[in-house]
């Protein structure tokens, strides 16, 4: 049975397409963006989270680790990560839940169900489910099963993708979704490449392929003050957007926060954490009056 690694599925969520929807997060990305606000979602493997301010020291994940991985300190837990396996049995046994995984295997019926729990408030909205990351095309084949089952049952489909994807993956997907966020970051490739560890060649050109499949797209772009809220990163990305034009194409312009810092230090690696800087009020203003002179549709936030 085909089965997806999931770190986390939200219901009842108003900001990953139309009316109230489903998100599922697929986790493993390609990308390593310095502002994500997901880190946990990086990684294609299960990773464990721990949150020091909720232990107890009460010991039961020492015992119970089959790897003799944890020690009780002074200072709560520590996890020789050389020993651990990441099986979870310490986030099962913590009466506090101070321990967590982030990523466990669903199989599609399991992630089917979850989906079907919250029908009625779709059918009230317009809302559906949304595939999101991560990165969901890197495990093609339950996302794909996924989806069809979906379109069985008549629920609307989106897909959140930063399209650095196989080409051929992406227009078997099109064929199956109704909808596509499609992440812009930066158009220069180069500062593309410092600010998310690849460049966008392959994203601009699957953005193409999108627009020709004529499905319904809204681009998101996280607006990362300093990084790519300047003139000339704005004014080339509507360029762009003008000279490919979408079916139903409109921009969401995501402002960054700093809201991933703390999880960055639950998953052990606040070394990792980048300060960026939050695009002002002003600039704010500017960046949707320029895209609104391309004659595009633009909101911040969604």
């Amino acid at each position: 049975m085909t089965s997806g690694l999931i770190f986390d599925i939200k219901r009842y969520a108003i900001n990953d397409g139309p009316g109230i929807r489903v998100v599922v997060f697929f986790k493993g990305c390609n990308l390593h963006c310095a502002w994500c606000h997901n880190p946990e979602g990086m990684a294609a493997v299960p990773e464990k989270m721990f949150t020091p301010s909720k232990c107890i020291s009460c010991g039961t994940c020492v015992s119970a680790c089959p790897e003799e991985a944890i020690t009780l300190t002074a200072h709560g837990i520590v996890t020789n990560t050389d020993l651990c396996r990441s099986c979870g049995i310490c986030a099962e046994v913590c009466p506090t839940m101070a321990i967590e995984m982030s990523g466990r295997e669903m199989t599609v019926p399991e992630i089917m169900d979850v989906i079907e729990k919250e029908r009625i408030f779709f059918e009230q909205s317009g809302g559906g489910v949304t595939f999101s990351g991560g990165e969901p095309m890197i495990q093609s084949k339950v996302l794909i099963e996924l989806l069809d089952e979906c379109g069985k049952r008549g629920i609307h489909r989106a897909v959140d993708t930063a399209g650095h994807v196989n080409t051929d993956v992406l227009l078997e997907v099109a064929q199956r979704t109704d909808l596509f966020l499609y992440d812009l970051k930066v158009m220069d490739p180069e500062l593309h490449a410092k600010w998310t560890g690849l460049t966008n060649d392959k994203i601009l050109t699957n953005l193409r392929a999108v627009a020709r499949t004529g499905v319904p797209v809204i681009i998101r772009i996280p607006l990362v003050g300093g990084v790519n809220d300047h003139e000339d990163n704005i004014r080339q990305t509507a360029e762009f957007l003008y000279s490919i034009p979408m079916k139903g194409a409109e921009v969401h312009l995501l402002p960054y926060h700093a809201i991933a810092r703390h999880k960055y230090e639950k998953l052990s690696r606040p070394e990792e954490f980048e300060l960026m800087e939050e695009p002002g009020p002003g600039r704010l203003e500017e960046v949707v009056a320029l895209f609104r002179g391309y004659g595009m549709k633009v909101q911040v936030g969604g």
